[in-house]
C-alpha cells in the first residue's frame, strides 16, 4: 500500500513537472501544441517568413481540397489551428505574450492576465476615445444649448406682451420694416411667418435672456472649459486669496460684487439660477442686505412663514394634506379630494 502511494506521488510530480516545462495551456493560444511548430517556423523567424509559411500551410490544409466528410472535418480543425497560430505570431505584442508563456510556464496568473488583457482592452488608443468622447459631448451640449435658447425666443415671439413690446420698440427706433399692406398676393400663413421672423430678429437683439435659456457662448462648450481649466483654477485661487486678505485680515467692507456673491451663496443658487432670478427680486435681496447672515436668517424665516400662510389658504394644498393624513399613496382611494 505504501509503495503504491509512493508511485502515485511520483507520477503526479512528474506530470506537474512535464506540464510546467511544456508551458502550454489548453484554453490559450494554440492549446497543447506549439504555435511555432504548427507553422513550421522557429522563434527567430521574421514576419515575412511566418506569413509565407501560413499561406503555404493554409493552401495545403484548406477543407475544400478534401473530398470525404472525415477528411474535411480533420482539415477544418487543422486549418483553424493554423489560423490561430498565425494570428498569435503575426502581431508583435501577441507574439511577445506567447513567448513569455513559453519562457515562464509557472506564472499562470501573469500568463492569463497578459492573454485576456489584449482581448478585453479596446483596440483603439484610449486617448483617441477620450478626445472623441469630449468632442461628441461638446457637440451635443452646443446643440442642446441652442435648442433651449431658440425655444425661449419662440415663446417670447408667441407671447402677446413681449411681441407687442418688441414691435413698438422697433417702430420707435424706426427699424420696423415689416408692412402688411405690402404683402398683397401672399397667404395669411406666409405673412404670419415673415412677421414672426421680423419679431424674432428684434427679440434676439433686444432681449437679454439669463439663466439656463440664455444665448450660449463659446465658454459654455466643454472643450473650451477644459482648455480654460488652468486659468479657471488660477482665478479661483486668486479669488479666495484676495477674499481672505481683504475681509479676514484687513477687515474691509464688502464690495458690491462680493455682496452679490454672498447673497447667492446664502440662497444656495448657482450662477445660472441667480441670473434667471427676476431683477426686482435681486434688487430686493440687496436692499435687505441679505449678505449679512442675521438679515438673511430673519428674511428666510419671514418668507417661510408667508409661504406656509399662503399654502394654508390654498384649497388644493388642504386637500393634499387631508389625503396624506389618511395614508397618502398607501391608501386605497381615487386620489385627493377636489
Amino acid at each position: 500500500m505504501l509503495r503504491s502511494c509512493r508511485h502515485l506521488c511520483i507520477c503526479l510530480a512528474l506530470a506537474y513537472c512535464f506540464a510546467s516545462v511544456s508551458g502550454f495551456i489548453d484554453t490559450l493560444y494554440c492549446g497543447k501544441e506549439n504555435c511555432y511548430d504548427i507553422l513550421e517556423v522557429n522563434r527567430e523567424s521574421t514576419k515575412e517568413e511566418i506569413g509565407k509559411a501560413y499561406r503555404s500551410l493554409a493552401r495545403k490544409n484548406h477543407p475544400d481540397r478534401f473530398k470525404t466528410r472525415e477528411d474535411k472535418d480533420d482539415a477544418e480543425v487543422r486549418f483553424r489551428l493554423i489560423a490561430t497560430a498565425y494570428e498569435t505570431l503575426r502581431d508583435d505584442d501577441a507574439r511577445a505574450d506567447y513567448n513569455y508563456m513559453l519562457d515562464n510556464p509557472d506564472e499562470y496568473y501573469q500568463i492569463y492576465y497578459r492573454y485576456y488583457r489584449r482581448r478585453v482592452a479596446p483596440k483603439v488608443d484610449i486617448r483617441v476615445i477620450v478626445l472623441a468622447s469630449i468632442t461628441v459631448i461638446s457637440g451635443i451640449q452646443y446643440y442642446v444649448l441652442w435648442s433651449r435658447y431658440n425655444d425661449a425666443i419662440k415663446y417670447l415671439a408667441r407671447d402677446p406682451k413681449y411681441r407687442s413690446r418688441a414691435i413698438q420698440s422697433a417702430m420707435d427706433e424706426g427699424t420696423w420694416t415689416f408692412d402688411k399692406k405690402k404683402q398683397r398676393g401672399k397667404t395669411r400663413e406666409e405673412i404670419k411667418e415673415e412677421e414672426d421672423a421680423a419679431v424674432r430678429v428684434i427679440l434676439e437683439s433686444k432681449m437679454d435672456i439669463k439663466g439656463g435659456y440664455g444665448k450660449p457662448t463659446y465658454k459654455d462648450i466643454l472643450w473650451v472649459q477644459i482648455v480654460l481649466l488652468p486659468y479657471s483654477i488660477y482665478k479661483f485661487i486668486g479669488f479666495y486669496v484676495r477674499w481672505i486678505y481683504r475681509y479676514k485680515y484687513q477687515k474691509l467692507d464688502y464690495e458690491e460684487d462680493d455682496k452679490l456673491y454672498l447673497i447667492r451663496k446664502n440662497l444656495k443658487y448657482s450662477q445660472t439660477q441667480w441670473e434667471a432670478m427676476p431683477e426686482k427680486e435681486r434688487d430686493e435681496t440687496v436692499q435687505k442686505e441679505l449678505w449679512k447672515d442675521d438679515n438673511f436668517k430673519k428674511w428666510k424665516k419671514e418668507k417661510d412663514e408667508k409661504t406656509k400662510a399662503e399654502l394654508a389658504q390654498n384649497g388644493k394644498y388642504k386637500a393634499y394634506r387631508r389625503w396624506m393624513k389618511k395614508g397618502g399613496a398607501g391608501q386605497i382611494t381615487f386620489g385627493p379630494d377636489e
